[in-house]
């Protein structure tokens, strides 16, 4: 007698277990298979799980038989941080002097966005720094304090005549990941490194949108994250 397989929505399962009211049937010549177990193993008096994945003229799917009487597994767990969860979130953000016609911009659309998303402003420090370099060691600390769920970093690097830039710039980068990584507290980078001026006040407002408010949104996400999933 020839064995079919039935297909079920989005799932195949062997036609035993399919309701002939929804089933289509397959002959098994037609498949093809993955599967633990020989395809001539498969009997009905048999309880042992089985899966297997197939592909009938283009259309992938996978099911899993599972044994009578056993619970069905579990669904995979997606853990992501939300922005409307925000009430007790604490933030401090650090904010680099040098090229402050930059920063503030960029510490402006910060602020609101964590207005916009409930974040009180008693919730939020702002600790200033001479220069974008000085940025790291001191969210490192802010971090470790304990007091803040997340950390926004807040700077402006732009490109002068000589390979100071790219110093700078790398090192920003590194003080920033580091910091997250020393402190266990989420460290946002929000630091434009451009050409030039013009670039920077872009991206600080102007046609290319606020980076700091982005970077606000961020440490709102990853800050909900650590709260409420992560402990």
């Amino acid at each position: 007698m020839a064995s079919s397989i039935s297909f079920i929505g989005s799932s195949l399962v062997h036609g035993r277990y399919a309701s002939t009211s929804t089933a289509h049937s397959i002959p098994l010549q037609q498949l093809h298979f993955h599967h633990h177990l020989p395809v001539s193993s498969l009997r009905p008096q048999q309880a042992a799980p089985l899966s297997f994945s197939s592909s009938v003229q283009g259309l992938s799917s996978h099911a899993v038989i599972e044994k009578k009487g056993c619970p069905p597994l579990l669904a995979v767990r997606h853990l992501t941080g939300s922005l409307t969860r925000s009430e007790g979130l604490r933030f401090a953000v650090v904010v680099a002097r040098f090229n402050e016609i930059v920063t503030k911009l960029l510490l402006e659309g910060a602020l609101d966005t964590f207005k916009k998303y409930s974040v009180k402003e008693e919730d939020i420090d702002v600790v200033w720094v001479p220069g974008s370099f000085e940025i790291g060691v001191v969210a490192q600390k802010l971090g470790k304090s304990g007091k803040y769920h997340s950390v926004l970093c807040i700077g402006a690097v732009i490109r002068g005549d000589t390979s100071h830039y790219d110093a700078v710039a790398n090192s920003v980068a590194s003080g920033v990941l580091s910091a997250g990584l020393g402190s266990g507290v989420p460290c946002i980078f929000g630091v434009l490194t451009c050409d030039d001026m013009e670039q920077a006040l872009n991206r600080a407002g102007g046609k290319a949108g606020n980076k700091g408010s982005e970077a606000a949104l961020t440490a709102i996400e990853m800050a909900s994250l650590f709260e409420h999933h992560l402990q």
